[in-house]
C-alpha cells in the first residue's frame, strides 16, 4: 500500500492461504477472529497461532478478542502470539492498564462501535490507554452482541469527529467495499482500513474483490493523502 494511502488490514483470515492472498494484495495487517457471540470468521486458537507464526515478521497480526478482563485476554494472547490485540468489546480503563503491564510490547487496539454521539466521547476517553482505535458498526447492546462483521456502514461524520479528537491512529471498518471506500477515505481520512465481508464470496476471501478494493484505495477517487 502506498505511503500516502491508508494502510490495509484484511480481517477474518481463515488460513495461511488466505493470509498469502491478502499480503500479496498489499495488506500490512491480518485480522484473526477468536470466539465471538456472533459474526463471521471465527477460527480456533491453534489456527490463529499457526497463521501468526507463519507470516512474515513485517506483517502485523491482530487477535480479535471479545474478552473484557486483562488476565483472560493476556492468557489468550500467550496461546495465540499475535503482534496486536483488537479488543472488540468494551474493556474498562483499569483493565487496559493491567493488560499493558502484562503484555509489554504488544499493541492494543480498542474497537468503538459507532452508534451515536456517545461513541465520540467513548473514543476520546479510551484513546490515552491504547495504541489505536478501530471504528466499526456493531451493537454491543443487543441481547446477542454484534461485535463486528456486520457488513453495515455507520455515520462517517461521527467517525471523522472521532478521528479529529484522538491522538492515536484510527482504523475504519464497517461495510467497506470497492464502491464506497473512496468516499469513506475522503470523509474520514483514516490511518487504516479494515475489510472483511466486502472482499469475500461465499465466506471465502475473493482475490478479485480484494484487488478491486485495493485499486479503489489507490485510485484518484480515494481522496487526498492521509495525514
Amino acid at each position: 500500500m502506498d505511503r500516502d494511502r491508508p494502510t490495509l488490514k484484511v480481517c477474518c483470515i481463515s488460513d495461511l492461504d488466505e493470509a498469502r492472498i491478502a499480503i500479496a494484495a498489499g495488506a500490512s495487517a491480518l485480522g484473526l477472529v477468536s470466539a465471538m457471540p456472533s459474526g463471521p470468521g471465527v477460527i480456533d486458537e491453534a489456527r490463529i497461532a499457526q497463521i501468526a507464526a507463519g507470516v512474515p515478521p513485517t506483517i502485523d497480526t491482530f487477535l480479535l478478542t471479545s474478552q473484557q478482563r486483562a488476565d483472560t485476554i493476556a492468557e489468550q494472547h500467550r496461546r495465540c502470539r499475535t503482534t496486536t490485540l483488537q479488543l472488540v468489546d468494551h474493556v474498562p480503563h483499569d483493565e487496559l492498564r493491567r493488560l499493558r503491564d502484562a503484555l509489554p510490547g504488544i499493541r492494543l487496539v480498542q474497537v468503538i462501535h459507532v452508534t451515536d454521539e456517545r461513541s465520540v466521547d467513548e473514543a476520546a476517553g479510551v484513546a490515552p490507554f491504547v495504541d489505536a482505535i478501530l471504528l466499526d458498526s456493531g451493537n454491543p447492546a443487543l441481547a446477542v452482541k454484534e461485535l463486528g462483521g456486520t457488513g453495515r456502514t455507520h455515520d462517517w461524520s461521527l467517525s471523522r469527529r472521532i478521528r479529529d479528537s484522538i491522538g492515536v491512529p484510527l482504523f475504519l471498518a464497517g461495510g467497506l467495499n470497492a464502491v464506497n471506500v473512496g468516499a469513506a477515505i475522503a470523509a474520514v481520512q483514516p490511518f487504516g482500513l479494515d475489510i472483511c465481508s466486502g472482499v469475500r464470496s461465499d465466506g471465502q476471501l475473493d482475490a478479485h474483490k480484494l484487488g478491486r478494493f485495493v485499486a479503489a484505495v489507490r485510485g484518484p477517487a480515494a481522496g487526498t493523502a492521509v495525514s
